[in-house]
């Protein structure tokens, strides 16, 4: 296939936000993306980055994208978290998802991170053993825990 893996810039997360979008669909979230394109130039690259981006670009079109976050672990120290790998519909099995995997592995390593860890939703089982047949170890005894803004809000009250 004929594309280029690059870090994105600012003008990219129109596109992007529209591949997040995509991928609220696929998994039928469809109203659950919050985030708008200021949000997204503002967090990763604003005067504190919060994020750092790849894009897949064929045809001067984003086709694919791969964002990660710095987390710390008390077990193991610096992580980065791979938040979303998503490649369009029409890209799938061209290579693209092991391609921006592979920048996203690279990065962790050059930054000398102990882990990547990322989440997959547990029906989607194309994605299952795409992670599974490059090494990576799919921990469904864990469950992902979440308060959401409404939630935070009522634990506040709670407490308060």
């Amino acid at each position: 296939m004929n594309y280029t893996i690059r870090v994105a810039q600012r003008d990219d997360m129109k596109q992007v936000l529209q591949l997040i979008q995509e991928l609220a669909t696929f998994e039928k979230e469809e109203d659950a993306v919050e985030v708008s394109v200021q949000h997204l130039e503002e967090d990763g690259f604003g005067k504190q980055k919060l994020f750092h981006c790849f894009v897949a670009e064929k045809n001067e079109k984003i086709v694919g994208m791969a964002l990660v976050y710095p987390r710390y672990s008390t077990w193991k120290g610096t992580v980065i978290h791979l938040e979303d790998l998503i490649v369009t519909k029409e890209m799938r099995g061209t290579g693209l998802g092991t391609a921006l995997l592979d920048e996203v592995v690279k990065y962790g390593n050059d930054l000398g991170v102990k882990r990547i860890s990322w989440e997959v939703i547990d029906w989607n089982e194309p994605a299952i053993g795409f992670y599974e047949s490059k090494g990576a170890k799919v921990m469904r005894d864990w469950d992902v825990v979440q308060l959401d803004e409404s939630g935070i809000k009522d634990y506040l009250s709670a407490i308060a």
